[in-house]
């Protein structure tokens, strides 16, 4: 056997999660300063003055910039929804990227008012992943090569990304990576997910326990894990988070299936998601349990679990926020206002 033969389709990425660049201590502390001289007391503006301080670092930036904020939309269709597991067929998937393109989904309006450019990634959505209580998912190649393609989302050169994702069924993938990553079963990481009822729940439970019997052999590594239960968009934005760190670009996660895709990354290498926040805490139950096992706090909980980038958008909108506050405030100077008393 050659060497050739014996290397894995995985390896490239593998490298890539150790060789991880850090970002600027230097640009941090360029924003603390001006932070400093602002007509606020300090740190009274709290997350927002730490949403600041991670743009900085991660876009190696002393003043940082949202010039071209994005949110890649990934969209996949799964195998494993004929075993009942969703409230809807799959081919909503194709219609709601129509939709999302049209400007009537809730993230296209979301990106319209905030000024976020929005692209969408369909995952050969006319071949849906192989049903995972039946085979695997993806065959490895098949699997790094959606990897590859998810690395390229960033070619337009954004200097924020959100990601997100829509695929009919996919909460049932996700929830059997976090299965196999943090162990438990599937009644410990099934929800309602698009809204079916209790024995929609019960299949989804099944159909993850199944799929982690068959496959028990062989979820050694975490992008085993992924090729075998996940899902194309999971993997397009897992390969979208590992590029995004290396092009120096700060990433916004969104809910339960987007942090799947952060899951894998972090079982691989917990300092791959330095980089990383994560919006919002989903509706799903299982996902503060996730977040919680990777030592992640999300900025906010509204209740949502629509998917599709939402959470991460608005998340985004507050990080505009953010920065044009940083920017456009006051220093105590240009405001002739008395700044903090001495102590001595």
């Amino acid at each position: 056997m050659t060497e050739q033969d014996q290397k894995s389709p995985f390896d490239d990425f593998k490298e890539l999660l150790m060789l991880l660049p850090n970002g600027s201590e230097e640009a941090v502390e360029a924003v603390q300063a001006r932070d400093a001289q602002l007509t606020k007391p300090a740190g009274s503006l709290g997350e927002l003055e730490k949403m600041v301080e991670w743009l900085a670092r991660w876009q190696e930036k002393k003043s940082p910039t949202l010039d071209n904020p994005m949110v890649a939309i990934f969209a996949g269709n799964h195998g494993v929804v004929n075993q009942g597991v969703s409230a809807f067929p799959p081919e909503v998937t194709q219609q709601m990227v129509a939709n999302f393109t049209n400007g009537g989904a809730a993230i296209s309006q979301i990106c319209a008012k905030h000024e976020i450019n929005l692209r969408v990634f369909e995952l050969a959505l006319e071949m849906p992943t192989g049903d995972f209580t039946q085979t695997a998912a993806m065959d490895d190649r098949t699997c790094a090569a959606t990897i590859a393609y998810g690395m390229e989302a960033i070619a337009g050169k954004p200097d924020l990304l959100c990601i997100g994702e829509m695929g009919i069924g996919n909460t049932t993938p996700a929830a059997a990576i976090y299965a196999a990553l943090f162990g438990g079963t599937g009644e410990d990481w099934v929800g309602r997910g698009s809204g079916v009822d209790d024995a929609g729940v019960k299949r989804k439970a099944d159909a993850v326990n199944r799929g982690l019997e068959l496959h028990q052999d062989d979820l050694d590594t975490p992008l085993k894990i992924l090729a075998r239960l996940g899902g194309r968009e999971i993997a397009a934005m897992a390969g979208a988070i590992i590029a995004a760190r290396h092009n120096k670009l700060p990433v916004i996660v969104d809910g339960f299936v987007a942090t799947s895709a952060a899951a894998v990354l972090h079982a691989a290498n917990p300092m791959s998601l330095d980089h990383c926040i994560f919006a919002h805490q989903s509706a799903e139950a299982a996902h503060s349990d996730v977040l919680s096992k990777m030592g992640k706090k999300p900025l906010f909980d509204f209740g949502m679990r629509l998917g599709e980038g939402s959470g991460a958008a608005l998340a985004a909108s507050m990080v505009q926020t953010a920065l044009h506050l940083h920017k456009n405030m006051a220093t105590f100077e240009e405001a002739a206002v008395a700044g903090k008393q001495s102590t001595h």
